[in-house]
């Protein structure tokens, strides 16, 4: 896990320095931008809108979080609460220090406000780092996949409203899922006892006396 997480972050910054290196932005990203600047779709621009409030803000940075983490504490998983808010935080503040030292300008066209810096994406780092965590708190296979279509949705409303590069929410899914992942090794014994609730309808075992 720990190996796949470092190769991870090693793609993303090497992806990250590819860009910062490029006179202009990276082929693919032109291709792909030329793709979403067509006719605006009502229903994809909505779309892309409640993804962004969903993503930053009071309800990205707060309420979910905190929610998300107060389910797991009400349910008796407090260290994976830990885990979640310690990955979320780590996330962002790995996004922000990578976006000076890479200051990439963003896409012209700018749909919604946005702070300094393209890459990595903010919100895709954020949704992946939350996929991550979740599927490896929980072993249903529908978390997974809401939690991957979830991160693909993020990914492609940011360059939908030109908030980013291709590349840049690429970059994103990249550091958020190996900032998951990396994390995941200190607190995976007290998360494993997390998962061990006892039933509070069944008896206690019998205890057995020594004579």
């Amino acid at each position: 896990m720990v190996t796949v997480a470092v190769t991870l972050i090693a793609l993303g910054c090497g992806l990250g320095w590819w860009t910062s290196v490029q006179a202009g932005p990276l082929p693919v990203d032109l291709w792909w931008d030329s793709v979403v600047s067509g006719d605006r779709v009502p229903a994809l621009l909505t779309t892309s809108l409640v993804l962004d409030w969903l993503g930053a803000g009071v309800v990205g940075v707060y309420v979910i979080p905190l929610g998300a983490a107060l389910a797991l504490i009400v349910s008796g998983r407090r260290w994976s609460a830990a885990y979640l808010l310690v990955a979320l935080v780590v996330s962002a503040v790995l996004v922000q220090v990578l976006k000076h030292v890479f200051g990439r300008a963003r896409p012209d066209g700018l749909l919604v406000v946005v702070d300094e810096g393209s890459f990595p994406s903010g919100h895709a780092a954020n949704a992946a780092t939350l996929a991550v965590v979740a599927a490896l708190l929980f072993a249903a296979l529908w978390v997974r996949v809401v939690g991957a279509v979830a991160v693909v949705l993020m990914a492609l409303s940011r360059t939908y409203l030109h908030a980013h590069w291709l590349s840049d929410t690429v970059g994103g899914v990249l550091i958020g899922s190996a900032v998951a992942l990396l994390l995941a090794a200190p607190f995976w014994r007290p998360i494993a006892r997390d998962r061990i609730v006892p039933d509070a309808g069944s008896p206690e075992p019998e205890r057995q006396h020594s004579r």
